[in-house]
């Protein structure tokens, strides 16, 4: 009884601290949560809020996650308004004294050219792989600094071999997209999402069904009538709507203005459940590079 007082009185008095399960790094989309394990692999529990196949713009926590976030070792988010729902949050975790990272602010963030968001940061950047191997140089340096009890031997190895792969991914994508003419390398999204993907692989996003960076928004009739001549003077054979948004739109837009077109789906602002397409990050590119490959190809 002696020895069981004294185990109690120790874990009540904050011993329990030395717990590995203190270390704690809660993660906003599902797609950085994705690159954070594979960097902290076992040296910390991740914790990510966006659930597979949702929209970051729109998803919203519970309670539970937010008073989850301000007892955290590090939150990491994408930022440049991104998770729109989720913000308040982060910034309420950042006052109570825990350290967050916005990561899509440190990898050289490009401006949106057009539409009503032009001007302001494109937060979309891990379209772009050689922006996400700088990203994950800064998370094995944020990881190793803020979150307790990590090797950093162990969490900087996990990160070069992961960065070694995402460079693989890059030299890839680079050779295949390539290979596609150039007169045919023009895409039409469902929005604004592919702006790095086509500046590193050089691609032109002719046009959007939503002219924004957020899929909050809404198309006016000069927007899509303006988006039916660009589909007909670039004669482009798909038009790319997100996974976890109704193509409806799409289809609806193709019919009425007798496109001949198809409607193909990506994954492109989420990573899909364990079991489907793209459950990671390296297999949502190669998924997706698949896609609009095929699609462009007629």
């Amino acid at each position: 009884m002696r020895r069981l007082l004294i185990v109690v009185a120790l874990l009540l008095s904050g011993a329990a601290c030395t717990s590995p399960d203190r270390a704690e790094i809660v993660v906003t989309t599902n797609i950085l949560g994705d690159i954070v394990t594979e960097i902290a692999g076992d040296e910390a529990r991740v914790s990510v809020l966006m659930k597979a196949e949702a929209d970051p713009h729109s998803f919203g926590i519970s309670a539970r996650e937010a008073h989850a976030m301000q007892s955290a070792d590090l939150v990491v988010y994408n930022g440049l308004g991104l998770e729109e729902n989720v913000l308040q949050h982060v910034a309420a975790a950042g006052e109570a004294g825990v350290r967050t990272v916005e990561v899509g602010a440190a990898v050289e963030p490009m401006e949106y050219r057009d539409g009503d968001a032009a001007g302001l940061p494109d937060p979309h950047f891990w379209t772009d792989p050689a922006r996400v191997a700088d990203a994950v140089r800064l998370l094995a340096e944020e990881i190793t600094a803020h979150v307790d009890g990590v090797d950093a031997g162990v969490v900087r190895a996990r990160a070069q071999a992961y960065a070694t792969s995402v460079a693989e991914l890059d030299a890839d994508l680079e050779s295949r997209f390539a290979a596609i003419p150039a007169e045919r390398r023009v895409l039409v999204t469902n929005h604004h999402v592919f702006g790095y993907l086509a500046e590193r692989y050089r691609l032109r996003v002719i046009g959007t069904i939503i002219p924004s960076g957020t899929t909050l928004a809404s198309p006016s009739a000069s927007d899509l009538a303006s988006l039916v001549t660009a589909i007909r003077k670039h004669q482009v054979p798909a038009i790319f709507a997100d996974t976890a948004q109704p193509a409806r739109l799409a289809e609806v837009l193709a019919a009425e203005a007798d496109l001949r077109v198809r409607v193909i789906g990506l994954y492109s602002e989420s990573l899909s459940a364990a079991d489907g397409e793209a459950p990671s990050y390296l297999a949502m590119m190669r998924f997706n590079a698949d896609a609009i490959i095929g699609g462009l190809a007629g």
